[in-house]
């Protein structure tokens, strides 16, 4: 059996050799060269739809291309997990340093934690960058940004830094994307859709949003074959910061198709731990410190001219269960089961779905969320651990991206107060009451309506509108 200190004993370096570019018509590939020096060497690639030429010769975007590279190494690290890390094409201040070392650890707080290691964010890793270090400067970088966008023939009014600046907005195919893309609704002509490698769910959600087809920009990631087989081979796996993937690859794209906003729609329950008083958390770059440290890594670092941030912030997956609930055209396309997404499914047996189902109860009935995931999971007592977890009676939650507890608990208890009187409940929710906690939660259920998490990044040209249609919706009361 391979051990993490074995591994690291055998395993001493990651070396980040470099990347490659090819400009092929209507596309931009980029391949990395990472190497476990006696182990194996990875080559992971990206393809991005993109008109531009010579991009080799734009600092700004060479600089972004070695920046994805940081966040791809970490999936290919944790195999071995070697104490140092070499990179050689580009230079990094102990400041960039200190930042990407924060996101590594508590982007593998739940591979720590899974594969009991125990590790602490100084000692974890030794970052030592050989390359020249390289900063934007902000003038040139606005006036070459300028240049570009120009180059592609888009209006002069688009350019980044402006506040009319289009949005690229990622679409994951779940609810939550969704409901930025119906809220950005009035103003999708200006925007464009961002899908990695897209799925049925993805793509039908976007058409659900009114998206044309030039509208939606599809990339391409390839994970490297040699890691995947040192997965089945022992090699040590777990959860990386996906998110962070997101964030690096968005403003690469944003800058090549001259974007300005890029739109995340994560929630304020993401910032809750998944192992109670930890700080695991499943969905950490997803969380509002994530957010800030890109946001100022993007302003100091990377200078694109975009905006990073998270429309949906402000909301609870409650509040956002609610909006969905009442924009029907996306119902039956929807799709955030992981376990069923190669078949673009919800398998109807895994937490995941088990928590939309739960978060959505209170909004639509229980009949038609049986059409939607295809079985009945509140008469399922197959699926009572996955229920403990979720309302809290277990240490964790699952390891998914699902709500927080509280507001879990709120969803349950408004269900069951407003369920027909002449039906019997539902198996779960008969459990919830027996297990004593419909009283102790019903209170609370309210509160969600008037929830608004002033811990935000929304520009004040979104806000005003954001909260005018939350209003609209009858999902925030102020």
């Amino acid at each position: 059996m391979k051990t993490y200190q074995g591994l690291r004993e055998t395993y001493k370096q990651f070396i980040y050799h470099g990347f490659e570019i090819s400009e092929e018509p209507g596309k931009v590939c980029l391949t990395y060269d990472f190497e476990i020096p006696g182990l194996s060497s990875f080559a992971p690639c990206w393809e991005i739809p993109c008109e531009r030429e010579n991009l080799g010769e734009d600092e700004t975007f060479l600089n972004m291309v070695f920046s994805l590279g940081m966040v791809e190494l970490v999936s290919y690290w944790k195999t071995a997990c070697p104490k140092e890390v070499i990179v050689e094409p580009w230079g990094l201040s102990e400041e960039q340093v200190k930042w990407w070392k924060r996101l590594y650890f508590n982007g593998l707080g739940e591979f720590y934690y899974t594969n009991g290691i125990e590790e602490n964010e100084e000692d974890f890793m030794d970052i030592k960058a050989l390359g020249e270090t390289w900063r934007p400067e902000k003038d040139a970088m606005r006036a070459k940004a300028e240049k570009n966008v120009r180059c592609q023939g888009v209006a002069e009014d688009s350019l980044p830094h402006k506040e009319s600046g289009g949005c690229l907005v990622p679409v994951g195919g779940g609810k939550d994307s969704s409901v930025s893309l119906e809220i950005l609704r009035e103003q999708k002509d200006n925007n464009c859709c961002y899908i990695i490698n897209p799925r049925g769910a993805t793509i039908d959600s976007a058409k659900a949003a009114g998206y044309e087809e030039k509208q939606v920009i599809a990339v391409k990631r390839t994970l490297d074959a040699n890691m995947l087989q040192l997965n089945k081979e022992g090699y040590l796996n777990g959860h990386t910061p996906f998110s962070a993937i997101v964030a690096f690859s968005a403003t690469i794209t944003a800058y090549l198709h001259g974007l300005t906003y890029i739109v995340l729609s994560n929630e304020s329950s993401a910032n809750e731990s998944t192992v109670k008083d930890s700080y695991v958390n499943h969905q950490y770059s997803k969380s509002f410190q994530f957010e800030k440290d890109f946001h100022e890594y993007e302003k100091e670092y990377l200078g694109s001219g975009t905006y990073y941030f998270s429309l949906l912030r402000p909301l609870s997956e409650f509040q956002i269960a609610a909006f969905f609930a009442g924009i029907p055209a996306y119902h039956d396309v929807f799709k955030s089961c992981n376990a069923g997404s190669k078949e673009n499914i919800w398998c109807g047996r895994c937490s995941k779905c088990l928590f939309v189902w739960l978060i959505l109860s209170p909004f639509l009935t229980q009949e038609r969320l049986a059409e939607i995931f295809g079985a009945n999971m509140a008469e399922n007592p197959g699926m009572e651990a996955y229920f403990k977890q979720l309302i809290g009676l277990s240490k964790e939650k699952p390891f998914e991206c699902v709500g927080s507890r509280d507001e879990i608990n709120a969803a349950i208890a408004l269900t069951i107060r407003d369920y027909p009187k002449e039906k019997e409940l539902p198996y779960l929710f008969r459990l919830y009451k027996e297990l004593g906690c419909y009283e102790e939660n019903l209170p609370a259920c309210e509160a969600y309506f008037s929830y608004y998490d002033h811990e935000n990044l929304l520009p004040e040209a979104f806000e005003d509108k954001f909260v005018a249609e939350l209003k609209k919706r009858g999902v925030y009361r102020d």
